[in-house]
């Protein structure tokens, strides 16, 4: 194993210093506060964090995903979402914008001699060049096809000397070389699974860094990413992460050498004289620091603004200073920017000596611990998810990609529609590399904005005299609660359903599955708890679902929306998608918790021709001779969902989800048991649309609605009602409006403990859901994200009122 490195807290950052600045912003204020730009310029995201960047701020719809400068240095060019855009890094001005007959995703942007090249998301190189002082498109290169089938998606660059361009084929697990002269393909040379970025660090020497590791032996776990078998842990998550060493041959190149690495191994750069090549590791929060000599990893950073925190900050992109002695390292999850600061062994030559003293801290020596190692000496606050950095040549400026920018601030439409999850304001941040002191204060403000202190207390050891409250104070701790239902629905907003209640902040304009759609929403929220305060943390299903079993989305989403070619994973079919801190159900059941899934993450098969008709009335009948086949997919599954329960399937409707777990629920009240956590989804408020011979939109949500009514009037007037709480939640908003902000959706918290015709108006988020199921069974938090959200406890009363 190679050695790794945390990162020691400097002096601004010890834990009293961290605390003072935390409390410059009270928890209560913050969490009163609404998502979206504040009176005072700061942003608050559906996250639990606040976003201040540093710098200058440059706007644009989108979502920035790589960054490359022009020859002359000043003109800076964005990959963005559907476009190139040109920046004037001296004005901080957008010159141009260059649209995109396909949509750009991940990594893959290079400048060669005035000629830009830009990888698709599809099967293209695309290549631009001024013209008449604008730049325009040239001919394409069109990649080989892979043997998956499908595109070839390319995603990482980088030209070798003046004939060729290399190119990671991300399906097709190879690097396609190109030949410039001719504009095709000369050579395919196979690496790991879904390659990522390509670097030199000398001219006979080729390293790729392979998101997905290293294909999987015969006999060794995996499930499938995009056509292609991926390693997977017992939990059915990708486990492996690889750089691949390619060397020259006779009239070709070939494979060398295989280097382990972490996981989801992403930016890649290597230092001036070649030595070392840093690799960062989005699902591991690292960096290692190959030795291109030994060929093997002589150093692993951690890039955690603390030490003492779990995974979740999302290392994923990287810069080398050009003196060689710093990284500054892009924090996704973070929304900052790392400065690390390299030791003697991940140095080289270049730079300064990393044993020599350090702010006043006394230095390192080789009989301390071997030569002086890398640590990071503080935090840039960066807008939402950075993706991408870039240090000036002078090594005075940092020029930032923000992958989601500002949120969904971006209004193309007219203003009084509402603002819709999919409006991307993404953003570029250019701003001076900072001096120590400077560096000091954004430290503080970083941590402050991601809520450190309350995060550190949060790790605090259950008190072993505590009560049993609802919502227990700290993980581990009693609650008056046994049993959890989660009830996963489809695609609304709050102004889509709530917004015609009096009794909170809604735009009854947008309302379009109001009371007389969605009565039994109504009853609820006002029988029990209103939130409308309340918000999704992703913006579409694919990310929505890992979200609500997550608390967490990992790079391989967030740089995907150009165009989900290798996957649109909201049924958990892509094990690339998944974060290595896993699921809320591996959590419980890690915590000798039980647990009954009805239909997330679950593949449904009808017969061929069935229709919705078919459906409803062999539903209504019980005749039950429609065969529904049903299969997990993600293995791990299998044992605990329930068979023959649907996952997404819209010719189904939520009447014959919910028959099923009522059947159910009546074999649990004769044995007396009922899980402790128990996912159920219905997801028919999805609707299809105007789709021909499918229901009409507002009878699907009108299905929902009674569905889930029924499912609370069971349990109300079961054994189990005393200790349960029932949990709903929308996966995501994308399918409406909402006047607040596009992210703010219905949530619901039904329980005997739950209070009565309130309306909560606390900030609560997806995040903040799961911690307060993790609290409520006694478990831990998985990452960083639900470790710092704020739990749903305002919600609920000491005293239970049982009345079904």
């Amino acid at each position: 194993m190679p050695p790794c490195s945390y990162p020691r807290p400097p002096l601004f950052a010890l834990p009293l210093v961290v605390l003072l600045a935390a409390l410059s912003l009270r928890a209560d204020e913050r969490d009163q506060l609404k998502v979206g730009v504040q009176p005072d310029g700061r942003i608050v995201v559906p996250t639990n964090q606040i976003l201040k960047p540093a710098g200058k701020q440059i706007t644009f719809p989108g979502r920035p995903v790589d960054l490359a400068l022009m020859n002359d240095g000043r003109t800076l060019v964005v990959k963005n979402k559907s476009d190139l855009i040109f920046l004037d890094t001296a004005t901080a001005k957008i010159e141009q914008t260059l649209k995109s007959p396909v949509g750009f995703s991940t990594v893959g942007l290079v400048v060669r001699d005035g000629t830009v090249y830009v990888s698709d998301s599809a099967k293209h190189v695309r290549a631009a060049r001024r013209q008449k002082g604008k730049f325009a498109w040239l001919p394409e290169i069109e990649l080989v096809k892979p043997k998956v089938g499908g595109d070839a998606y390319p995603t990482g660059l980088c030209p070798r000397g003046d004939e060729e361009l290399w190119i990671a084929s991300s399906r097709g697990n190879s690097v396609q070389i190109v030949n410039l002269a001719a504009n095709q393909v000369e050579q395919i040379v196979p690496v790991g699974v879904a390659p990522y970025a390509i670097c030199f660090p000398r001219p006979e020497r080729c390293y790729v860094s392979n998101w997905g590791g290293d294909p999987p032996g015969d006999k060794e776990p995996n499930a499938p990413s995009s056509g292609t078998p991926v390693s997977v842990d017992p939990r059915g998550i990708a486990d492996r992460g690889t750089v691949t060493v390619l060397e020259p041959a006779p009239g070709k190149w070939r494979r060398r050498k295989s280097i382990r690495v972490g996981l989801h191994p992403s930016g890649m750069i290597a230092g001036k004289d070649g030595r070392f090549v840093y690799v960062t590791n989005a699902n591991s929060d690292t960096v290692s620091v190959l030795d291109t000599d030994k060929e093997e990893v002589v150093e692993t950073i951690v890039c955690r603004p603390e030490a003492r925190l779990p995974f979740g900050s999302g290392a994923n992109a990287l810069a080398l200073s050009p003196d060689g002695g710093t990284l500054y390292v892009a924090n996704g999850t973070n929304n900052c920017i790392a400065v690390v600061r390299l030791g003697v062994r991940a140095r080289g030559t270049g730079g300064r000596d990393a044993r020599a003293p350090e702010r006043g801290r006394p230095a390192r020596t080789a009989d301390d611990d071997g030569p002086a190692r890398s640590f990071v000496a503080g935090l840039i606050p960066t807008g939402w998810y950075p993706g991408a950095v870039l240090v000036s040549k002078d090594g005075k400026k940092l020029f930032v990609a923000n992958v989601k920018g500002h949120g969904s601030l971006s209004q193309p439409r007219a203003a009084e529609k509402g603002k819709n999850s999919h409006d991307h304001l993404g953003s570029v941040s250019i701003l001076d590399v900072p001096d120590d002191a400077q560096l000091a204060r954004y430290t503080a403000e970083v941590n402050a904005n991601n809520r450190l202190a309350y995060s550190l207390a949060g790790l605090e050891k259950p008190y072993p005299d505590a009560k049993p409250v609802p919502v227990p104070r700290r993980h581990g701790e009693p609650s008056v609660f046994k049993h959890v239902i989660y009830v996963i629905k489809e695609n609304r907003t709050y102004d889509q359903v709530f917004g015609d209640m009096k009794e909170g902040d809604g735009d009854p304009a947008l309302t379009i599955f109001g009371e007389k759609v969605t009565p039994n929403h109504h009853a609820l929220a006002r029988q029990f708890t209103l939130f409308d305060n309340f918000y999704c943390s992703g913006v579409l299903s694919a990310d929505g679902h890992q979200w609500v079993n997550e608390a967490y989305v990992t790079d391989y989403l967030e740089k995907s929306f150009g165009h989900f070619t290798r996957s649109y994973p909201y049924e958990g079919s892509d094990p690339l998608a998944f974060a290595s801190s896993g699921f809320l159900w591996d959590n419980a059941l890690a915590r000798k918790k039980t647990f009954r899934n009805y239909g997330e993450f679950v593949k449904t098969t009808l017969p061929k021709g069935t229709t919705w008709t078919d459906m409803y009335n062999d539903s209504k009948r019980r005749a039950g001779k429609i065969k529904i086949e049903t299969k997990p997919n993600v293995e791990a599954l299998t044992l605990f969902t329930r068979a023959g329960f649907p996952g997404y399937h819209l010719t189904i409707p939520d009447a014959y989800r919910v028959r099923i777990f009522l059947e159910d629920l009546k074999d649990f009240e004769r044995k007396g048991e009922f899980p402790h956590l128990t996912y159920l989804w219905l997801p028919s408020d999805h609707t299809s649309g105007t789709k021909p011979d499918m229901p009409t939109p507002a009878s699907m949500v009108a299905d929902n609605d009674l569905a889930l009514g029924r499912v609370v009037e069971a349990i109300s007037k079961s054994r189990f009602w005393k200790d349960t709480c029932i949990f709903v939640v929308e996966d995501d908003p994308q399918n409406g409006f909402d006047h607040i902000d596009a992210h703010r959706t219905v949530a619901l918290v039904i329980s005997p403990y739950t209070r009565r015709k309130f309306v909560d108006r606390t900030n609560y988020n997806q995040t903040g859901m799961v911690k307060t199921i993790e609290l409520i069974l006694g478990l831990p938090p998985m990452n960083q994200l639900d470790l710092s959200a704020t739990p749903m406890s305002a919600c609920f009363q000491r005293q239970p009122d049982l009345t079904p």
